[in-house]
């Protein structure tokens, strides 16, 4: 049941993050805007009119990094709350992360984002507050789940 307190104009926004390995690397953007604005993130953004998510997740990236990947599968679906100084709520994000193989492209900082990172299991786990919660979580699998593959193809 809806909170008969909370804004009438506020409705869900379709939005996507973008998950690029390189090596044993994830590729994180701290954020220029809300939500997270100034944390480490995924890239990613707002799902266009009559775009696929899958879409959406390559073009954010490109957008966002000038990383040039093909969109693998979907991973999950993360609900992210926006609030004012006051607690209420200013905006509520569906985001859909999309896993996807980085191809190659020009990386650098652009559009929401202001600075690049590629970061590593490790660093992902030492983090100090610096990277978003949700993100975190989702990349450490993500990473986990790739070095898992690999030491599995790995002849013994």
């Amino acid at each position: 049941m809806l909170d008969p307190t909370l804004p009438s104009g506020v409705r869900p926004v379709p939005a996507v993050s973008a998950a690029v390995i390189k090596g044993d690397r994830i590729l994180m953007v701290r954020r220029r805007n809300p939500p997270s604005a100034g944390m480490l993130a995924l890239p990613g953004g707002k799902v266009e009119t009559g775009e696929s998510l899958q879409q959406a997740a390559a073009r954010e990236l490109l957008e966002e990094t000038g990383v040039l990947a093909a969109p693998r599968r979907i991973l999950t679906a993360i609900d992210l709350f926006d609030h004012d100084d006051a607690g209420l709520l200013r905006m509520h994000f569906v985001i859909v992360v999309v896993q996807l193989e980085w191809q190659g492209g020009v990386e650098g900082a652009a559009d929401d984002a202001t600075e690049l990172r590629w970061m590593d299991l490790e660093a992902l786990e030492q983090d100090d507050g610096e990277v978003c919660e949700s993100a975190s979580r989702v990349a450490r699998r993500v990473l986990a789940e790739a070095m898992s593959a690999e030491s599995a193809l790995k002849p013994g």
